[in-house]
């Protein structure tokens, strides 16, 4: 036995954790205002929501309050790799970053070379929401004139919809749902998706009694805390909102007087709505007309009535409809005139942001294309349409989103990534099912490893994510990347490439009218709401005449889309309930709702282990009534499907849903699911009108038992 001394182990020093603000990255309307324990240079311990933030008031979300999970996760990607196998099948060797982006950028300008520059399409998303990060991949496509990227995939039904009335993407303070006495949580599951909204309607429920109403497809944990439960089939929430305004019209609770002063023509409205009774609803919805009277009346003698209208019941092929029919009612109340009344659905038309550093507009090209995000799988697989007419995509660059997740129609989307001749560069934190199919794999930062800025959609705040730790290994910011690439490219004259992220976040708060870096870093948070008077359209709504569209001219909503998309001509003249949608039938009985679960935020916290954990696997649920005539019980391998593909699940019975309605929740891996295909297999890539989308709630499917394995 040696008699040498063993090595003494100490355990590292511990130091009490230092709190520094940040903003919350993710894809969610209430950008939460954060404070994080920063252990060490590289190390974070628990994160909270900033109590001194009027919006936040201290709440976030269980998934972002343990981050740490995801910061320091062992499969972090941390070197860059080249792919040395076939495309999906994992195999890749470390290279160092000058080999790697020496690749990319020859294998772009090869591209170029055969097919034109509008060969290659940088491909990005809200991986981040940062303006910085997220954005700066539009200043190095200008640069080299590459196709453009239309983001379709969330926001356009909603924000088409909305802007059809209002006329501006904008609406009542969201904390003034604290002050009223009726809320409306209209096609969100706030619970789950953006808990700040149940912040402050709990809070006008314990303070003064207001009621809280929602309505939804499905029992979710946000319907369970309402007091008034408004539970319909999905795509028909047109219907509903016809039927309310029938009742307001019908009994004298419409404000006639506000009608006339603010809205385009409430007497064709009236007259429209005539036939729109809570029984034609009652059959178009499920809901019992006595429940929809019910509502109705107290919305009516409601004034403070405050409809917090989320994006969920507009992915509907006639979602945009939906949202348009919803934003009339408290129109046709009256609700706007009062503090607590009113509407809100997103407040990012009010920030008036400068991006021409960040993004480099002035080197835009009005001439170049724009592809579709949501038709990646048809572009991919060559689609002349898809395509507008021009070449094929044999090149792309993606940041910030995981397209072989979570993209429609799948099967496509799969396809084309596997092509020979399609050259692919994903920057990335973790080895996803994209990141699989490229040949050049790049790490990226996570946003407490950079700087970047912030606006909120759910709120009024703009805030700061500063850097706070160090990365693991050789991960690298997407602004670092992309002025590396523009340098070998030969694009790089552009002064927001030679910017720091500091440096652009300074300058374009200056040229928005929104300060400077120094005083937002001192003040953590900007509170840039605008007065009652124009939060509320007071003075009118942001037409030339102020006055609200009740009968909108679809195709001149100003919404900023290259076209128009999907069957605008066939869309209703007034609120209604557009019969578009991809309905039941004998072949496929049940609609498909594919809905958010509560601890992943589209792909993103499928990678860790107590959101994982939470969610358990990919499951179905269904109404018991429909799994006993199918001969299903809790538990059992069910097969989905339709036209588009098949999806193994496992069956949760629920008795939360109408007869005839499946969700899914989650958008787990597609190598999650047994046999490898996810559930956006189910899902169409068909543009929704009037300025496309996904429409990832419509989709018809047969539901059956699936044999047991082999």
């Amino acid at each position: 036995m040696s008699n040498r001394t063993a090595p003494r182990l100490h355990a590292p020093r511990l130091h009490a954790p230092r709190l520094h603000a940040s903003a919350c990255p993710h894809d969610c309307p209430s950008t939460c205002a954060l404070e994080v324990e920063v252990l060490d240079e590289r190390r974070i311990g628990r994160i909270r929501g900033a109590a001194d933030n009027s919006y936040t008031a201290g709440v976030i979300c269980a998934k972002v309050a343990r981050y740490a999970e995801r910061v320091h996760h062992p499969d972090r990607l941390t070197q860059p790799l080249q792919r040395t196998g076939p495309k999906g099948s994992g195999q890749f060797a470390p290279i160092s970053w000058d080999e790697a982006l020496d690749i990319v950028a020859d294998q772009f300008l090869e591209a170029e070379r055969r097919h034109g520059p509008e060969t290659v399409w940088p491909y990005y998303y809200a991986g981040t929401m940062g303006l910085v990060q997220r954005d700066g991949i539009n200043r190095l496509r200008h640069a080299r004139r590459w196709s453009g990227f239309f983001a379709t995939i969330c926001t356009n039904p909603a924000w088409a919809g909305w802007l059809a009335g209002a006329g501006k993407l904008a609406g009542a303070d969201p904390r003034e749902m604290a002050k009223s006495d009726l809320v409306v949580i209209w096609g969100t599951n706030a619970v789950s998706t953006q808990v700040n909204v149940m912040t402050h309607a709990v809070r006008a429920r314990k303070e003064h009694g207001a009621k809280i109403a929602v309505v939804d497809v499905y029992r979710t944990p946000t319907m369970e805390q309402a007091d008034i439960p408004l539970l319909i089939r999905p795509g028909t929430d047109g219907a509903l909102a016809c039927a309310v305004m029938h009742v307001l019209f019908r009994d004298g609770l419409a404000d006639r007087a506000y009608l006339a002063s603010h809205a385009d023509d409430p007497a064709g409205l009236e007259g429209h709505l005539a036939s729109r009774t809570p029984e034609w609803a009652e059959a178009i919805t499920g809901l019992p007309a006595a429940e929809i009277e019910a509502f109705a009346r107290l919305v009516g003698r409601t004034p403070r009535s405050y409809f917090r209208l989320g994006y969920g019941f507009t992915r509907s092929r006639n979602g945009a409809v939906n949202m348009h029919a919803a934003s009339c009612i408290p129109v046709v109340s009256g609700a706007w005139q009062v503090e607590g009344g009113g509407a809100f659905h997103s407040n990012s038309g009010i920030y008036g942001w400068n991006k021409t550093l960040i993004e480099g507009l002035d080197l835009r090209d009005p001439t170049v294309r724009m592809l579709d995000q949501s038709r990646i799988g048809p572009i991919l697989e060559g689609d002349p349409e898809a395509l507008a007419g021009g070449p094929p995509v044999t090149a792309l660059l993606i940041q910030n989103t995981n397209p072989v997740t979570i993209a429609p129609d799948q099967a496509r989307v799969r396809r084309g990534f596997a092509r020979d001749d399609l050259f692919v560069c994903v920057h990335e934190q973790f080895m996803t099912e994209t990141a699989r199919m490229a040949d050049i794999v790049l790490p990226a930062t996570m946003f407490l490893e950079h700087d970047d800025l912030y606006q909120a959609g759910g709120n009024q705040h703009i805030l700061l994510g500063p850097k706070l730790v160090d990365p693991p290994g050789d991960c690298r910011p997407n602004h670092a990347v992309i002025g590396e690439l523009a340098r070998r490219l030969g694009s790089d004259s552009h002064p927001g490439f030679a910017m720091t992220e500091r440096e652009l976040i300074d300058a374009t708060l200056r040229a928005s009218g929104h300060g400077t870096l120094e005083a937002l870093e001192s003040q953590r948070f900007l509170d840039v709401q605008p007065d009652f008077e124009e939060a509320h359209f007071v003075k009118g709504f942001r037409w030339p005449d102020g006055k609200f569209r009740l009968k909108p001219d679809w195709p001149k909503v100003p919404y900023a889309a290259p076209s128009t998309f999907g069957p605008v001509d066939a869309m209703p003249t007034f609120p209604d309930h557009w019969a578009v949608t991809e309905e039941a039938d004998d072949e496929h009985p049940f609609r498909l709702v594919t809905a958010p679960a509560r601890n992943f935020l589209n792909s993103s916290f499928t990678e860790t282990p107590t959101s994982a954990g939470r969610e358990r696997r990919p499951s179905l649920m269904l109404h018991p009534d429909d799994a006993a005539a199918l001969g299903i019980a809790e538990g059992d391998r069910v097969e989905a499907a339709n036209g588009r593909g098949a999806v193994l699940l496992h069956a949760r019975l629920f008795d939360g849903v109408r007869r005839g309605v499946v969700i899914a929740e989650s958008i787990w891996p597609n190598a999650a699911h047994e046999g490898g295909r996810g559930i956006n297999s189910l899902t169409g890539a068909d543009p929704v009108a009037p300025f496309g989308g996904a429409a990832f709630h419509d989709s018809h499917v047969r539901v059956r038992k699936a044999a047991e394995p082999a």
